[in-house]
């Protein structure tokens, strides 16, 4: 049974659908002539056989290399290029099959080929099933940093087939449930007090429970987006965590996960909050212990330059007249806008996870 819910646009709406085997379905939500099916290597090893069942012509398939180095200008060109060699119209569209590296270059190329053509967001992990497929930011990285070119461009439809994510590794898995944690600290405290409840049920990914983690997810991310789709505001918040996530996921070269990087990031955050917003320590504490429980551990960042971690904080979207903004939260469920963030107040912030905070 698929679960569905819409992110409420206007006449740019669009339906979400979440459950195992709702592949099968994504003829419903396709509006457009053939155009092309954008997956990576991995991907298409593992759910190949399964693009024989998509709505489009079998000898248009774009096979991506796996990795964050994919979100590049080098692979956005080629999709671009490959379109025009095809003569994909404007009435052509894109089905992204993949997870959110997949998804954030095929909507790039789909916002910028002949000015804008449709696509539909097919998530084959958790990450991009609960965070990136929703809401129309599309991107790649440059080399200052991550998703600093990029649009507002927003899918047809998003088809979150739970079966996926069984081939999902473990740490993949953790990555996307960062960002789970992140939505729930943010945005919804009843939310997070589901997750706690259901921690054990969801690392051994059960279908039922995950589906409904994807619909709540979603369901949050689509009343901000309706809110603020450009994020000139509330939609700022979804980027807890995400200031020194990002610098920390490109001064590792990306040996650090996203969620990995976010899980980071979220604990100094927590860090400033509590002195900066009076975030309470019993807070800080449960919110650990799900990152824990979700196989994010706190790890070493040993080996990771400051240096550079700092310089890539400061080419963050969040900013303002070249000072770092980070997003705070004041208690689990009511995140902050961004606000401003010294240096040497992100370090202390550090310092106390390395002196034992926990």
């Amino acid at each position: 049974m698929a679960l569905e819910l819409t992110v409420d646009l206007g006449e740019r709406s669009y339906p979400i659908l979440v459950g195992s085997g709702v592949l099968s379905r994504v003829t419903e939500t396709v509006r457009f002539a053939p155009g092309a099916v954008i997956t990576d290597v991995n991907v298409d090893k593992l759910h190949g056989e399964r693009l024989r069942e998509l709505p489009f012509p079998a000898g248009h398939k774009i096979v991506l290399p796996a990795g964050e180095d994919t979100k590049s200008v080098l692979h956005w060109q080629a999709i671009l290029e490959q379109l025009a060699l095809w003569k994909t119209g404007r009435d052509g569209g894109l089905l992204a099959f993949g997870g959110g590296v997949v998804g954030d270059v095929a909507g790039f190329a789909a916002a910028t080929y002949m000015r804008g053509i449709p696509f539909v967001q097919l998530p084959t992990t958790l990450l991009a099933m609960v965070d990136s497929s929703v809401g129309g930011k599309t991107g790649i990285n440059l080399a200052a940093g991550k998703n600093l070119a990029g649009a507002f461009h927003q899918p047809q439809a998003v088809v979150a087939d739970m079966d996926v994510l069984n081939s999902l590794p473990a740490r993949e898995f953790s990555s996307g449930l960062a960002e789970v944690v992140k939505t729930a600290v943010a945005l919804d405290a009843e939310f997070f007090s589901w997750l706690e409840r259901h921690a054990g049920r969801i690392m051994d990914k059960e279908a039922a429970v995950l589906a409904e983690l994807v619909v709540e997810c979603c369901r949050l991310k689509a009343r901000v987006v309706k809110s603020d789709e450009r994020e000139a505001g509330l939609r700022a918040v979804l980027n807890f965590g995400h200031t020194l996530g990002h610098g920390l996921e490109k001064a590792s070269g990306y040996a650090l996960s996203h969620g990995e990087a976010v899980a980071w990031g979220m604990r100094v955050a927590m860090a400033h909050s509590r002195h900066v917003a009076g975030l309470p320590q019993a807070s800080i504490h449960r919110v650990e212990r799900l990152l824990q429980a979700f196989g994010l551990a706190t790890g070493a960042l040993d080996g990771i330059p400051w240096g550079m971690v700092w310089e890539a904080m400061q080419q963050d979207k969040k900013n303002r007249q070249g000072v770092v903004h980070m997003v705070l939260c004041e208690q689990i469920g009511r995140g902050m806008l961004p606000r401003p963030v010294t240096e040497e107040e992100m370090k202390a912030a550090m310092k106390e996870w390395t002196d034992g905070i926990r």
